[in-house]
């Protein structure tokens, strides 16, 4: 998926206009990388179209996952969107639909297993009909 379809799907998803479509999609996988290793992050960030992978680049200091829940989650999003929390776990989980369109070979759906069981809202309306969950 190229990155004017990933916003487009983002926009109308989240009703927003593409410019901010991209800037709800930046403070959801600037999230994202925080919450994963450095080698999940470029796995998932290879996948990705050039504009989109900025905020997937892991630094030194972001090589280890921070362990944190869906509220935490959310309510990063919502500060770094400038939104309230209601809001960006409607952002959220279109970033993540968009995603699981956009990324291919079951990449995502690994990605989703790692993630605790408080994630499920968020991510669950994105798995592919009839994908189960494996947690732990």
């Amino acid at each position: 998926m190229d990155y004017d379809t990933f916003v487009d799907h983002v926009a109308r998803r989240t009703s927003t206009s593409p410019q901010r479509a991209a800037e709800l999609t930046r403070a959801t996988l600037a999230t994202l990388a925080e919450r994963l290793t450095g080698g999940e992050v470029l796995d998932l960030a290879v996948q990705l179209p050039e504009p989109l992978r900025p905020p997937l680049r892991p630094t030194p200091d972001t090589e280890a996952a921070e362990r944190f829940g869906a509220a935490e989650f959310v309510a990063r999003v919502a500060v770094r969107a400038g939104i309230g929390e209601p809001a960006a776990r409607s952002v959220a989980g279109a970033v993540f639909r968009t995603l699981r369109e956009a990324v291919i070979g079951g990449e995502f759906d690994e990605l989703v297993v790692r993630l605790p069981r408080d994630y499920r809202d968020l991510v669950e309306p994105a798995l592919a009909p009839g994908a189960a969950l494996r947690r732990g």
